[in-house]
This record gives structure tokens, sequence and C-alpha cells, in this order.
């Protein structure tokens, strides 16, 4: 890989048990298997330190290094991975944030789509030792990307430490989720794509069962905020929300929102570098009902 068009770490299979082996509980299998559905998420940070010392502090993770060299890292809970972190926001003048990416089965395929319905492309397609990625951006603007290859079979929205779901919060969301389904293929028919319901107001995408990503109206493209322009936000489930707000503001971050009385209770951060996530009160892989 050449690192001059480096983008944030792809999904890390190179120390999954099980190489290439399909269906089974640790290990990896090719993106096929998940057509549409997250399958991965990772940050873009300015300092790799910084931003191991404020999730460590603050959710709790460990770190081990990355293959693709000294500026990313793989972040773990309990043992499981979590999502790639990769300090190359100022090196490749992109913004600090958390990035969703999802499982395709053509990366060339699907950049194609997006340029035809309106979106852009960032980087890519670039290979990796284990498949090929590209980061994109919808045609309102929220970044995403893109991954064909393996995946890990222990990584799924909601289930053991990976993220408990995703929301997009945009400018209509049933003008993207047309956009997303037709790029990503959700509700295609076959059973390996995702599902799409509309429920309260909100476009809600079902992969495996469980809800994997939900798409939100009402955000404004031309907002000066970046957290009220259209863009991906990553919801991590965590046992004790008050103590992640309490972290935070110890670690040099900052609360942008909270509501730690609600059920169940909940905040939206910021790490030092200005990325966006939230924290909702619950068990691993029980995740709590989402809140807007």
């Amino acid at each position: 890989m050449h690192h001059d068009n480096r983008i944030p770490p792809a999904p890390d299979v190179s120390r999954a048990s099980g190489g290439n082996a399909r269906g089974a509980r640790t290990g990896s299998v090719l993106s096929e298997a998940a057509v549409g559905a997250p399958c991965w998420v990772s940050l873009t940070a300015r300092d790799l330190t910084t931003a191991q010392r404020f999730y460590g502090a603050v959710m709790g993770w460990r770190f081990r290094p990355a293959k693709l060299g000294e500026q990313f890292s793989v972040a773990t809970a309990h043992g499981d991975p979590v999502a790639g972190v990769g300090a190359i926001a100022s090196s490749l003048q992109i913004a600090v944030a958390w990035t969703p990416y999802f499982a395709v089965l053509s990366a060339d395929e699907t950049v194609s789509r997006v340029r035809e319905r309106g979106g852009t492309t960032a980087v890519g397609p670039i290979p990796f030792p284990n498949g090929r990625a590209a980061l994109l951006s919808d045609r309102d603007g929220a970044v995403f990307g893109i991954w064909e290859g393996e995946i890990l079979t222990s990584w799924r929205s909601g289930v053991h430490s990976a993220p408990a779901w995703l929301r997009l919060r945009t400018r209509d969301a049933f003008d993207a989720a047309i956009f997303y389904g037709e790029v990503l293929d959700w509700a295609c028919g076959r059973p390996e794509c995702c599902e799409v319901l509309y429920q309260q107001d909100e476009v809600v995408v079902y992969s495996g069962g469980r809800p994997a990503a939900r798409l939100s109206s009402g955000a404004v493209e031309a907002d000066p905020d970046p957290a009220v322009r259209p863009h991906w936000q990553v919801h991590f489930t965590v046992p004790d929300v008050e103590a992640c707000v309490r972290a935070t503001a110890e670690s040099g971050g900052h609360v942008v929102d909270q509501d730690l009385h609600a059920r169940p209770p909940w905040a939206t951060l910021r790490d030092p570098d200005g990325a966006q996530f939230r924290v909702v009160e619950g068990e691993t892989g029980t995740p709590a009902q989402p809140r807007a």
C-alpha cells in the first residue's frame, strides 16, 4: 500500500483466528457475507498518543499496533477489536471525525454508483493486505467508507464491544435511504443484504435481525456547526455514562449534550481533537434503545 494515500484503518483481521473460515465465531469472512452492513469504524485523529490517552481514560480501551504503520492502532475492549485509530487528519488535511465503513461486493462498482448518484470520492479505492477500501461522501456531504474484502466475524453492530449502532443525521432521511439503498444494495432481497424499515419518522437498517443504522432528518447542510451538518454519528454502549462524562472533562474533551436521567442515560462527547461520538448506558452486546 502506498502510504501517501492512506485512509483511516480498515478492518484489521491480521490477528483473527480461522483466517478464511466462513461462519466461524471468530476469524474473518468475505464482505459478501454482510452486504451493505456496517463492518468497522475508524477515527481520524491529529495525534495518536493523545487519542489513545483520551479513549483509554473515557472508554477503557486498550490499543495494539495496526499493520499500516506507527501512526495507526486498533482499539480493543475485553479483547475484542472495536475500532481503528489513525493520526492522519493533519497530513491529509481531512476532518477529525469518526467514520463508519460498510461491506460491499465490489469497491469499484460502489464508487461508480456513488458518483452516478451525486456523491463524491475522497480517497480510493486503494489496496490493503486483506481487501480494498474507499472514503466517500453522500450527496449531502456525510462522509462514509466502504470495504471489499475480509471482515471480522466478531465485529457486528450491537454485538460484543462493537458500536451499538450508527446514526446518519441528514437533510432528508428518505432521500438518503434511496441513495444508500442503491449504493449499498440495501433491501435488495438477497439473504445477506440489509433490510430497511420506516419506524417513528426514521429509516432503520437491519442486519442479521438487529438494528445496525438509523437515518434521521433535520440536518442543515450550510450550518457552521459540523455537528448540525449531515454526518454519521457512532454510538457506543458503556456501563456508566456518568463516569464517561467525568473522564471526558478530566481528559481534555468536551460534553456536547447529555441526559443522565433518561432511560437509558446518554451523552454526546467530543474528544480533544474535536471528533464527536455518543455513549449510551447498557450492557455490552445488548444495546439500549437509541435516543434522538
